[in-house]
């Protein structure tokens, strides 16, 4: 077998080992499943109404809130994934399975490898069960299947950027409980951004920070593509987001994993 072979092999292997414990501790992926909706039908049904009326357009209402607001639910799934992802990698560095691993004839990124596709399986599952609830309670996108391929693309290149970057939290973390708590700034974006209400309501320092920060510009393609709102340089932005932080988070994976390896 080629090089490779071997690595696609041991990372085949590696994702399966993800999702056998995924299948295993089911609570957390329903967990990661349920916040974002749970928040949905919260903000939609008790704060809709008002955040609807507010937002200017014809309609107002709960209707119009619950097209505004979905692509923001839709980046915070994408950030709750985040917190799984470092909690079991930071398991598998403090318990000493990744040393029984040093032992064999493995492709030794095939660990992270399968950190990584798992847990974008895991991200990608919820982002379709938000997006069939918000379909279910009245969100009626009009994109074309262009617009939705697009759409689709960002959003898992987000995953993976995400993913990628909370691989390296689990490994710089000395603790599971230090693992579980870095990344949850992430969640907060969306919310000090454009996920749920516009930025242009927020005060001027609040505001800076809101139209800056990384979610904005991808909520904002988001939201253009599925519902036809106005993207401007929003999508170069979101790309260079995404790529920049798949590349950061990457780096660091690698250099965090072959240095323990090291030791």
């Amino acid at each position: 077998m080629t090089t490779l072979s071997y690595a696609v092999a041991d990372s085949a292997t590696m994702l399966r080992r993800q999702l056998r414990h995924m299948r295993r501790y089911l609570s957390v992926t329903l967990q990661l499943i349920g916040m974002p909706v749970v928040f949905l039908l919260l903000f939609v049904y008790v704060f809709g109404g008002t955040l609807g009326a507010g937002l200017g357009g014809p309609g107002g209402g709960r209707a119009e809130y619950l097209e505004y607001v979905t692509p923001g639910i839709l980046l915070m799934a994408v950030a709750a994934g985040a917190s799984g992802t470092s909690i079991s990698v930071a398991m598998d560095m403090t318990e000493g399975i990744v040393a029984r691993f040093r032992t064999m004839a493995i492709f030794r990124p095939s660990v992270l490898t399968g950190h990584v596709l798992g847990s974008m399986l895991q991200t990608l599952l919820a982002l379709v069960v938000s997006l069939a609830v918000a379909v279910a309670i009245g969100f009626r996108p009009d994109a074309s299947p262009v617009e939705w391929l697009a759409a689709a693309g960002l959003l898992a290149f987000i995953t993976l950027a995400v993913t990628w970057l909370s691989v390296a939290f689990g490994l710089v973390s000395k603790t599971v409980e230090a693992a579980s708590n870095l990344p949850t700034p992430l969640v907060f974006l969306p919310f000090l951004g454009s996920g749920f209400v516009p930025t242009e309501s927020m005060p001027t320092g609040l505001r800076w920070f809101a139209e800056y920060q990384l979610f904005t510009p991808i909520i904002e393609t988001v939201r253009g593509l599925l519902v036809g709102t106005a993207i401007g340089n929003s999508a170069v932005l979101a790309v260079a987001w995404s790529a920049a932080i798949t590349l950061v988070g990457y780096l660091w994976s690698r250099k965090l994993y072959n240095r323990d390896l090291i030791r």
